[in-house]
């Protein structure tokens, strides 16, 4: 792939200095760095070359930094951008994708995985983590609660696994693949379901899903790319 250049907020200055060594021998060209979205946002504003990629570190995940992001994502909506963190929190994911982020990562994830997902990023695709569904799961009042929300909705039984689907970031194709049915009728379920929960999008349903439980078979539903 081309030349990828990449701007890194971190508070933690050894953590980006790693960053810009493992990707010396990478696609990905550290352009520019910052402590923090305070300090980030406005050198990206000014500068003459803006990158093609943000991985920011979501500190607190509080409305200010998200609100940093959305403000990111409205003036350069062509920039990829990517949370890298070491804490899975539901508050901050919900956050990061209202805010339009492209993916989710953990900063204990591989290497090598670390890299095909900063390439499926930049090749449109979103990216979270596999045991996603682990923190769904958790906090349960009982195991049937998670379904309460998807029935008063009047979401079927498919447009639950689909938006299981959602949740690991699987595309249209992997969906059709993995529930055995084609992309067309994956379409016409997505859309249904869509109408159903007054999302607009597949981020807006997957931010949905996760504030309503519904996820408690995910990983079951993890089938490939978009998944590290």
């Amino acid at each position: 792939m081309d030349s990828v250049n990449v701007y890194l907020i971190d508070a933690n200055k050894l953590f980006r200095e790693g960053m810009k060594r493992l990707f010396e021998d990478s696609p990905f060209k550290v352009i520019g760095e910052a402590g923090s979205l305070r300090e980030g946002v406005p050198t990206v504003e000014a500068a003459a070359s803006h990158p093609e990629m943000i991985l920011i570190d979501l500190v607190s995940g509080a409305e200010d930094e998200v609100e940093a992001m959305r403000r990111l994502r409205t003036q350069y909506p062509q920039i990829r951008v990517v949370i890298l963190t070491s804490e899975l929190c539901t508050r901050r994911l919900s956050g990061a994708l209202g805010a339009g982020a492209d993916g989710y990562l953990m900063k204990d994830i591989a290497c090598e995985a670390l890299m095909q997902s900063l390439r499926l990023v930049m090749m449109g695709e979103k990216v979270f983590p596999t045991h996603l569904a682990e923190l769904l799961v958790s906090g349960r009042a009982e195991e049937v609660g998670a379904e309460v929300p998807a029935r008063r909705k009047g979401l079927s039984q498919r447009e639950v696994q689909i938006l299981r689907c959602l949740l690991n970031g699987n595309s249209n194709k992997m969906i059709a693949n993995h529930l055995k049915i084609t992309e067309a009728t994956v379409k016409v379920h997505l859309k249904s379901l869509l109408r159903k929960i007054n999302a607009s999008n597949r981020t807006q349903a997957a931010i949905w899903a996760l504030n309503n439980g519904i996820g408690d078979q995910a990983a079951d539903a993890t089938v490939g790319a978009g998944m590290v």
